[in-house]
């Protein structure tokens, strides 16, 4: 099937996920351990990747599953994947327990290192957006959906950058930067921020897996925007290596717009 003919059927998915993760929001107890890495993890996020890796079974029995809570599978094994779905069943899990609103659920699909399929649910925010290749990028909030278009780059634009990830290096690079509103948000929301025409660039300095960014990168892109690795501004691409860790990468929403002397000035 080709990935917009998923589409539909992946975005109900990533609604049901979202309101399991809901039940747990609205209960008393998140039931938080730790992983191997000290980040957290909860009852949330469980509950959504037990379903996303059911409904996904059953929709595509014939394509692989790498998910944020069943990520132990060998490159040897990874690098035979012409075609598997990337997912992180919630992303935003400090933002979670926080009960900030700033958390989603993203599932993307990867043909030959590249997203053609994302889907973004914010279940708190009550919005989703998706997209597919060649069908371009979606926003639903309330029943009323809406195309993506990113912008032309203001006399002040707007920076997005990570609530909860900040480090020195973001602190210098924006410091240093020409006049510009950096605005802070947390999970995948920051490349539906570029995507929606809201923000203009999204710097990333700090860490992220492949799963954080494969579904925000395909709505970003499909609206009109690039997700460029640093510092050589290739396109950034998924199941390369035995690591699971992107490269430092930013988002441009104006791709018209002369980025290179600024993104040269981030720290890598």
């Amino acid at each position: 099937m080709k990935p917009v003919d998923l589409l539909q059927a992946v975005q109900g998915i990533a609604e049901e996920a979202g309101r399991r993760i809901m039940q747990v929001r609205d209960s008393a107890d998140f039931g938080i351990t730790e992983k191997a890495d000290r980040s957290p993890l909860t009852r949330a996020d469980m509950a959504a990747h037990r379903h996303i890796a059911k409904a996904l079974k059953a929709l595509t029995p014939s394509i692989p599953l790498l998910s944020e809570e069943d990520a132990d599978i060998a490159f040897e094994i990874r690098r035979s994947w012409s075609r598997y779905w990337l997912v992180d069943p919630l992303d935003g899990t400090k933002e979670f327990i926080a009960r900030n609103a700033d958390f989603t659920v993203n599932i993307a699909l990867i043909e030959d290192g590249y997203p053609v399929l994302g889907v973004v649910v914010a279940p708190a925010l009550d919005v989703g957006y998706y997209a597919a290749q060649g069908a371009g990028a979606f926003q639903i909030q309330r029943g009323l959906h809406s195309e993506l278009h990113t912008r032309r780059v203001p006399s002040t634009p707007v920076f997005v950058v990570s609530r909860s990830h900040k480090n020195p290096e973001l602190e210098a690079f924006l410091a240093a930067a020409p006049e510009h509103e950096a605005r802070s948000r947390g999970s995948s929301l920051k490349f539906c921020q570029i995507a929606a025409g809201e923000a203009d660039l999204y710097p990333r300095t700090g860490p992220t897996s492949e799963w954080d960014t494969g579904a925000g990168q395909c709505v970003a892109e499909q609206a009109g925007a690039r997700v460029l690795r640093l510092p050589d501004l290739s396109r950034l691409r998924y199941n390369q290596k035995d690591s699971l860790l992107n490269p430092l990468f930013a988002v441009i929403g104006d791709s018209s717009f002369d980025w290179k002397p600024l993104l040269a000035t981030i720290p890598t």
